[in-house]
């Protein structure tokens, strides 16, 4: 860094808090005298009204369709004083326009935001030209070898240039294409070596052309790679299947896309080598980092690289010549059918990201990846070259995901999905063998006072020792489920009534009898079990569902601690006094205004002073309320009260709800009377935001965009006041509709969130689908973090995956100053939970707060 450093002034434009604090921080570590301003609007002004002495100015460019000020910013950026100064774009794609304008200017340059870290040598290199050396990648160019040809296909012109400039500064050959079909017809007219394939692209996705690359004989040979912006399962293996032998993403570091480059460029210079010069293979294959061998015409050994002798366990490559390769290291077994590498051997045939299994000197198992090809000498096959390369740990990462999603996060249990579509599988089971099956429904008796009394942290212990308990009692075949807070479900296969009721008795004792400590206090919790037999004809999932949960509500009202077996002439009238009996409360409640509101404070972490941390929960909000002209966000909880007037929290009515189809009158409901409350606060109301859950029952519906439109009105309420939390968006049946309800809202003012991030795979595909302004990350791994680098690791992936696509975030649970600092260092946006503030009965009315003392 220059000595001047420290008298350059930068002027940042950027809307978003956390990426102009990310871009401050950045600079002022290189020295530089900053002036940031939060609007395009801001920006216009300050260059208007003040004659600065500007060195550079960074500009956040937005993804979105924006207001005029960008474009007035633009005009006077070409203007005197300031049109040789220095310009830096951050963006995550620029329009034609954009590029277009920068064409006119010397001095500007544009960066991706996942590459935001270069701003540094781009205004290094602007600012000090003759200073700057190029980045130079550490390796030794040999000058009698060609230099490798890219080529890197992607939609966005920004992203290409990008990445032509990064890999040509570091001794590639470039060429680029912004469509599969382009790009096909570059590699079938240039000798190409490496191709980098965006995935997701207008026309078609990138796994196409690896596909066409592949199957081609004419362009088989080059190596393909995929690159993106987000880590999904279904992706990566699109792609591995289609022929790519690497798959990178955007937000890496260049460093490391350089790595994963020079390794293909070394197995490509590997390759030339065989074809030129035989006698040197075995010099040129100490450099090669994938495992290398080669076989003769009847498959026996003729040699190893040392990586592959590392990956097989082996240390010495003498003893292994001559002998047959399958003997030696091929995995055999039985049910696999034939070998297929084993027939590459003897027929030449090329094979290309070919998955199979090898054999470790200890025993063990190795997965794969292969690339065969037949060595010929004057037009005679000699044998083959097998290059290879360990993919357990790829292997182990799509093991975790498939776990995920499968199980839950904090018992280890299966999840409701799964357990569902197996019990699906289990009902036709019993309908074609006749073998009965029965479905155990447990609900914890009593689990709520512990959580409220001794905090979640002990509720958590709680319910993992429990399912710890379960999974000892239960057999090798049967199957346990957590499908909700404190709901649980066991199916046990190959049994009658007797049997089914005194396994479950059996477990019950077990599970009254468990204890978790704290604090000099012993908490345990009963549960009161439903027992149904899968023996009805015709019977659904749905239907084995219902019974057992009407079970398990009979034995509460038998006093708690019961397991009752569902009969069905007996139990229909119980039936109507349990879910249907909520069912007619839900209705009584909706007629009778027996609903209340409560409202839980969020704050923006750049609110929050990280140095002077309360202890005690509330504080930290009080703080902020005391503070005029402050923006107060809250998010509207929904209470029930009961004829005696106790409140019935949204675990006990909601589920009913959705079954019987009443959550879009809930909805329509908790809105009104929201709006209602935030009218009634009189002049406060234009400094409170209200954050409001809607179902996806609600966003699908074609009556209710109507119906929130005219309240809105009626209540003359700014639309921008309004956020909408979309919960349970796995519901959501018509993704199309629920695009155009968003969109329409959104058109007018209002925002939307998508709740409980990361639950799911069912989320990470909606975030890409739903057009939404936040994400709220799913409270189960917040309230985490503190005690584990697991649950940090993956709240600060949601929160990096969410800004990448232009999403603000929200931290809900938390609940101690720790987490609070945890959540600043991931970068995330907003936060809410008790240790902010409990939930309020009532919206602020000039700074009069009053808490309420129940947990939300």
């Amino acid at each position: 860094m220059p000595d001047n450093a420290t008298m350059q002034r930068i002027l940042i434009v950027e809307e978003s808090a956390t990426l102009r604090y990310i871009l401050g921080k950045t600079l002022q570590k290189q020295g530089y005298e900053l002036i940031s301003v939060d609007s395009f609007e801001s920006a216009t002004k300050t260059l208007q009204t003040n004659t600065l002495q500007l060195h550079a100015i960074m500009v956040g460019w937005p993804n979105y369709e924006h207001f005029e000020e960008s474009k007035q910013l633009l005009v006077l950026l070409d203007r005197e004083p300031y049109s040789e100064v220095p310009v830096v774009l951050l963006s995550n794609d620029a329009e034609l326009d954009l590029l277009n304008w920068m064409s006119t200017r010397k001095t500007t340059a544009l960066i991706p935001w996942e590459n935001y870290q270069e701003v540094v040598a781009s205004l290094q290199s602007m600012l000090n030209p003759e200073s700057q050396e190029p980045v130079i990648e550490q390796r030794q160019v040999r000058r009698d070898v060609r230099a490798t040809r890219v080529l890197f296909v992607d939609d966005s012109k920004s992203i290409r240039i990008y990445y032509q400039r990064l890999l040509e500064r570091n001794n590639y050959d470039v060429v680029t294409a912004n469509s599969v079909e382009e790009a096909y017809k570059v590699a079938l007219e240039q000798k190409i070596d490496i191709a980098i394939v965006d995935y997701f692209m207008p026309e078609q996705n990138g796994y196409v052309l690896c596909q066409k690359l592949r199957d081609d004989p004419l362009t088989a040979d080059i190596r393909t790679a995929v690159i993106t912006g987000t880590y999904l399962d279904s992706v990566i293996r699109d792609c591995l299947q289609a022929g790519a032998i690497e798959c990178m993403f955007k937000n890496e570091a260049e460093e490391l896309f350089l790595a994963r480059i020079s390794g293909m460029r070394r197995f490509i210079e590997v390759q030339r080598s065989i074809e030129k010069q035989r006698e040197n293979l075995a010099a040129i294959l100490e450099s090669v980092g994938e495992g290398v061998y080669g076989v003769d015409k009847d498959g026996h050994i003729t040699f190893m690289n040392p990586a592959a002798l590392r990956v097989l366990g082996m240390h010495d490559v003498k003893p292994l010549l001559g002998m047959s390769a399958f003997e030696v290291f091929h995995f055999k077994n039985q049910d696999a059918g034939r070998d297929q590498l084993k027939e590459a051997y003897y027929s030449g045939e090329q094979l290309k990201g070919w998955e199979t299994q090898f054999r470790h000197q200890s025993g063990k198992e190795i997965p794969v990846d292969c690339t065969l090809y037949a060595l010929s000498v004057n037009g005679k096959q000699e044998g083959s070259v097998i290059a290879f390369r360990d993919i357990s740990e790829r292997r182990m990462m799509e093991e975790k995901l498939r776990w995920q999603a499968t199980h839950d996060h904090l018992t280890g249990l299966y999840n409701r999905r799964y357990f569902e579509s197996f019990l699906e599988k289990e009902i036709s089971s019993v309908s074609r063998t006749g073998i009965m099956s029965a479905l155990v429904y447990l609900d914890l008796d009593r689990f709520k006072y512990v959580n409220d009394t001794a905090g979640h942290e002990v509720g958590d212990k709680l319910l993992i020792d429990l399912s710890q308990e379960l999974n000892k009692h239960l057999r090798r075949h049967d199957v346990a489920a957590r499908i909700g807070g404190d709901e649980f479900a066991l199916i046990l296969k190959n049994v009658d009534e007797g049997l089914a009721v005194s396994i479950s008795d059996e477990i019950r004792t077990s599970l009254s009898n468990l204890r978790v400590h704290h604090e000099d206090k012993a908490y345990h919790v009963n549960a009161s079990f439903g027992v149904a037999m899968m023996d009805i004809a015709n019977i659904t999932a749905g239907d084995v569902m219902a019974n057992a949960d009407i079970a398990c509500h009979i034995s509460k009202r038998m006093g708690r601690n019961q397991t009752h077996m569902y009969e069905k002439n007996s139990d229909e009238r119980n039936a109507m006094g349990s879910e249907l009996g909520w069912s007619a409360r839900i209705r009584e409640a909706l007629e009778k205004d027996m609903f209340q509101l409560h409202y839980q404070p969020i704050m923006n972490m750049d609110d929050v002073d990280l140095v002077n941390l309360p202890a005690q929960d509330g504080v930290l909000w009080q703080r902020h309320i005391n503070e005029a002209d402050k923006v107060n966000s809250y998010e509207v909880l929904v209470r029930m009260i009961d004829e005696n007037g106790d409140i019935n929290y949204p675990d006990s009515f909601i589920p009913t709800a959705e079954r019987f189809n009443m959550m879009t009158d809930i909805d329509m409901w908790v809105l009104e009377n929201a709006l209602q409350e935030m009218v009634a606060t009189g002049p406060a109301s234009k400094n409170i935001r209200l954050s409001i859950n809607i179902s996806g029952n609600t966003v699908d519906s074609d009556e209710t965009l109507g119906k929130i439109k005219s309240l809105i009105e009626q209540y003359n309420i700014s639309p921008s006041a309004l956020t909408f939390e979309v919960t349970e968006t796995c519901a959501i049946a018509n993704l199309e509709q629920a695009n155009d309800f968003i969109n329409e809202l959104r058109k007018i003012g209002c925002r939307f969130s998508l709740d409980d991030f990361g639950s799911g795979f069912c989320s990470f595909s909606q975030l890409k689908n739903l057009p939404t302004d936040f994400v709220k990350i799913d409270g189960q791994f917040v309230r985490s973090m503190a005690r584990g680098a697991t649950d940090r690791a993956i709240v600060t992936a949601m929160n990096d995956v969410a800004h990448s696509l232009g999403r603000y975030t929200v931290a809900e649970y938390v609940e101690s100053p720790e987490i609070v600092r945890l959540l600043k260092i991931c970068g995330v946006d907003k936060v809410q939970g008790h240790y902010i503030s409990e939930p309020l009965t009532e919206l602020p009315n000039h700074n009069v707060v009053k808490l309420h003392q129940k947990n939300a």
